[in-house]
Order: C-alpha cells, then structure tokens, then sequence
C-alpha cells in the first residue's frame, strides 16, 4: 500500500534524483488538499452505512435484478452485493486519503473481474452501482470533495470494465 507520498519519493529513490518540479508540485497539491480529504474521509465514515443504503436503492432503481432469476435474488446474494459496496466505498475512501489509487489496485481489483465472471455476477451492473455510489457520495460531501473521492470510483469502474 504506497501514498501520493511515497509513491513519488520511490521514483525518484529509483532513480537516484531529488525530486523534480513537477514532482514538488504533485506534494504541494497533495498537502493543500490534506483538510478536503481528511473531512470527506470522515463524513464517509460516519455515514458509510447510509451511502451504502443509498447506493444500493438507487442501483436497483429501473432493474429486476433482485426479482428471481435476477442476480441479487435471494438473500445471500443480496448481502454479498450489499458487502461489496461497502468494500467499494471503504477502499476508495482510503485510496483518496493515500492520494493514490494504487490500493485499490492491490486490494480491490486484482482478480475480481475474472471472480465476478466466474461467479455471473454482472459487471456493468456492478458498475452502474459505483457510479450511484460516486453521486450519492458528492451529495454528501460536496462537489469539490466529491470530485476528489471521483476518480477512486471512476479507478474501480475502469478496473471492472
């Protein structure tokens, strides 16, 4: 598990260099935005279950999927989508606070496309629910935290697709 930190430190670590402008200029942005993420991080903290619940309800909207024969039909398979959610939500809020996605990669994704198709668990529907959880999570945050906790959301729909 790497943070925006560490990440470019070991480059340059690599490298054998100091760290360049650009580089500097990546920790600046990083450390400005240190307050934005911590607050967001504990908003969705606090209200984890809630966006979960949200999420779920709004994915479901317009679908048969938890009628039988649908994927979610039955209780454990239900539960196990419901559970996955929140693993969503939980990883990306630590990839935001880390500054890199990275860890969504190494504890999330690996694998879980191929496990997903092994399983029939449909992948754009998991998707569409990521993306619910994206908005449900801005309107809980704002859109300036909400457009930083994004692009962990947006990492996991473009590892899922």
């Amino acid at each position: 598990m790497q943070d925006a930190i560490t990440t470019l430190i070991n480059s340059s670590d690599m490298q054998g260099k100091y760290l360049d402008d650009a580089s500097l200029e990546n920790l600046q942005n990083y450390f400005r935005s240190g307050e934005l993420r911590a607050k967001a991080a504990m908003t969705i903290s606090a209200n984890a279950a809630t966006i979960v619940t949200r999420t779920t309800a709004k994915a479901l909207l317009y679908t048969d999927i938890t009628a039988p024969g649908g994927n979610m039909y039955t209780c454990r398979r239900y539960a196990a989508c419901v559970r996955d959610m929140d693993y969503f939500l939980r990883y990306a809020t630590y990839a935001m606070l880390a500054g890199d996605p990275s860890i969504l990669d190494e504890r999330v994704l690996n694998g879980l496309r191929e496990t997903y198709n092994s399983l029939g668990v449909p992948v754009g529907a998991t998707v569409r629910a990521v993306q619910s959880m994206k908005e449900v999570t801005t309107e809980l945050i704002g859109s300036e935290a909400g457009k930083e906790m994004g692009v962990y959301f947006d990492h996991i729909c473009t590892g899922l697709s």
